[in-house]
């Protein structure tokens, strides 16, 4: 972990990881919904920024209480790893080879929650660089398909 180009911290790598090997469990206090707005309340006039990893209803991994390193991995629209849930656990994996000294990301893929405005966007904003960045760390709501 150190001094990151993209935001803050980040976390590096300090050895070739493998495309496919897991990197790191993202660790941290399971906490409810509830109290996820409680610790992390959205600023609507400002930047927001928050360690919750959602899993299920009422079930979020607060990596900034009990954290390990893994909640200093930034956001990248071009990530080199992503994340996915075993038993409510959540894992971070490299999506390629990556060499030594690389920081490591992952698309955050936060959900917005409503429609994806300027101003939402500029609030959970993306600061990777990527030739595809898209500006923020926020995606569409997904919403359930109707059955006809």
């Amino acid at each position: 972990m150190r001094k990151s180009g993209i935001h803050g911290r980040g976390v590096f790598a300090r050895r070739i990881i493998r495309e496919d090997d897991v990197v790191v469990e993202y660790k941290g206090e399971i906490i409810s919904e509830r109290e996820c707005e409680r610790r992390y309340p959205e600023d609507m006039s400002g930047l927001n920024h928050t360690f919750i990893f959602g899993v299920e209803n009422d079930h979020n991994i607060d990596g900034g209480a009990m954290g390990n390193s893994a909640r200093w991995i930034n956001h990248a629209c071009q990530p080199n790893c992503d994340t996915f849930e075993e038993n409510k656990r959540i894992y971070i994996r490299a999506v390629r080879d990556i060499r030594p000294g690389e920081e490591l990301t992952y698309d955050y893929a936060i959900e917005a929650g409503e429609p994806m405005t300027k101003a939402l966007k500029a609030r959970w904003p993306c600061w990777c660089g990527s030739k595809r960045c898209r500006g923020t760390v926020l995606v569409p709501t997904r919403t359930k398909r109707r059955k006809r």
